[in-house]
């Protein structure tokens, strides 16, 4: 589980892999002190398991599956990614409950950049239009977001400067893919609502 507060970026070193299980490799000093072998961490919003470390690296066995149902497939070397550790028994809860199991993959149709603002619209496939709600939550690449408008199946969310700074955020432009993770409240709330 996952707050969906960013902890650092890291830079990818490789993604190889054919088939059943990929290896990600992810250059990530700060994340590296901390983190123990079998610890879950969100790599763009997708929950990881920690496989190996070495001198600020951290690897990851991908399964196949998620490499075709998430961007993670389309990381090349040097690509930025966000990073977060699991949540603490104990620890703050300053965005939302995040499980870091991706719903979908959206894609910015529009980004918009005023003085002291920049918002973004997302589409996502035709089917979760029941799992988003004004004012709600969405996880987008990992990163805790308030949904500041519904329309059909898109969001619009506002970025803050410090998110744009912290996160993958600042460098999206239109066409880019995001993972997406819809408020897990909602989800089941919709199942109940319409089953």
């Amino acid at each position: 589980m996952f707050t969906g507060i960013i902890k650092g970026m890291g830079r990818v070193r490789g993604i190889s892999g054919l088939g059943s299980v990929y290896k990600l490799s992810v250059e990530a000093e700060e994340i590296a002190s901390g983190a123990a072998i079998g610890d879950s961490i969100a790599v763009n919003g997708v929950c990881l398991t920690l496989t190996a470390k070495e001198r600020g690296v951290i690897n990851f066995d991908v399964m196949g599956e998620t490499i075709k149902r998430t961007t993670l497939g389309k990381l090349r070397p040097q690509d930025s990614v966000n990073l977060e550790g699991a949540l603490k028994a104990g620890g703050p809860i300053s965005g939302h409950f995040v499980t870091g199991h991706i719903d979908c993959v959206g894609r910015i149709r529009d980004v918009r950049r005023t003085a002291g603002d920049v918002s973004l619209e997302v589409v996502f496939p035709e089917g979760y239009e029941k799992l988003v709600v004004e004012k709600g939550s969405v996880a987008l690449d990992g990163i805790s977001l308030t949904i500041g408008k519904v329309s059909g199946n898109s969001v619009i969310v506002h970025i803050i400067p410090h998110t744009l700074k912290m996160t993958t955020l600042g460098a999206k432009k239109a066409g880019d893919e995001v993972n997406i993770e819809f408020d897990i409240i909602g989800k089941y709330i919709a199942k109940h609502a319409f089953s």
